[in-house]
């Protein structure tokens, strides 16, 4: 005998549905996306800034230079505090920052102006403005932690570490500018014992970069000429991307000539505003 009961569909009924006032709760999306805001400093009196003003002008004018090649360097020590103060307020904090270790060791703050670089240090203080500062460059493969090299003992758990050194070594030797050539870890199978040794393999650089917008990227030198180590982190923390590149400098690091045209125009606005 066929019952003429039936159940009722799943999701229907009491309890299934919120109530009238009752807000539904999503999982949280990805967030933190710094973009540039515009921001006009508080000038009283442009006369008491006039030289900050005259140096932001010519700094203004080099990004327009430097947008195709080159680099400019502008000294911050002989302004009084107001002056200062002015330049400090004017440039704000980008999504790039360094540590350049070393003598002297320096900090590095891109500005809200894309290639536009505030480079502090002991006996410096200065604006920079190119693609990467040139410390960043030339300082970048000098050993905070010597490289062991080829030669060095593989524990056990090291597997697959000795042909990536290999490649790595070799790609090294020969750059001579150009394209970078690119290892994805993320994709090779490897152990924490292969990480662990290519780190001490390879050995630490001078310079450390973090590259702040939708999650994280951050970039180290190693101390092996051109090797540098990237990885990518979205906005939760978790790893992404882990690459190793042999590059004189990771692409994501340099401001583009886009950038630093688009720097020149939006100093400009500013100029105008607080004149």
């Amino acid at each position: 005998m066929v019952s003429n009961f039936h159940l009722p569909p799943v999701g229907f009924g009491p309890g299934s549905q919120p109530e009238e006032d009752e807000e539904l709760g999503y999982m949280q999306l990805p967030s933190g996306m710094r973009t540039y805001e515009s921001h006009l400093p508080d000038v009283a009196d442009s006369t008491a800034v006039a030289p900050a003003i005259a140096l932001l002008v010519r700094v203004a004018a080099a990004a327009s230079a430097c947008a195709g090649a080159g680099r400019a360097c502008f000294d911050l020590s002989e302004l009084d505090a107001q002056n200062r103060a002015l330049i400090a307020e004017t440039m704000g904090q980008g999504e790039v920052a360094m540590k350049i270790r070393g003598i002297p060791a320096l900090m590095v703050q891109e500005s809200v102006f894309a290639g536009v670089w505030c480079v502090a240090g002991a006996g410096v203080d200065r604006i920079e403005v190119a693609p990467v500062p040139s410390a960043a460059q030339s300082r970048a493969f000098e050993p905070f932690r010597r490289a062991g090299g080829a030669g060095l003992a593989t524990p056990p758990g090291v597997v697959n570490a000795p042909a990536l050194l290999a490649e790595l070594l070799d790609k090294s030797a020969a750059y001579e500018g150009g394209a970078a050539h690119v290892i994805n870890l993320t994709l090779l199978p490897h152990t924490e014992e292969d990480l662990a040794w290519l780190a001490e393999a390879l050995g630490e650089g001078a310079v450390t970069v973090l590259s702040r917008g939708y999650g994280n990227c951050r970039i180290t030198a190693t101390a092996t000429p051109h090797v540098w180590r990237v990885q990518f982190f979205n906005s939760t923390d978790a790893l992404i991307l882990d690459t190793f590149e042999v590059t004189a400098m990771p692409e994501v690091v340099l401001a583009a000539r886009e950038d630093l045209e688009d720097s020149a125009e939006r100093l400009r606005e500013v100029l105008e505003a607080i004149r």
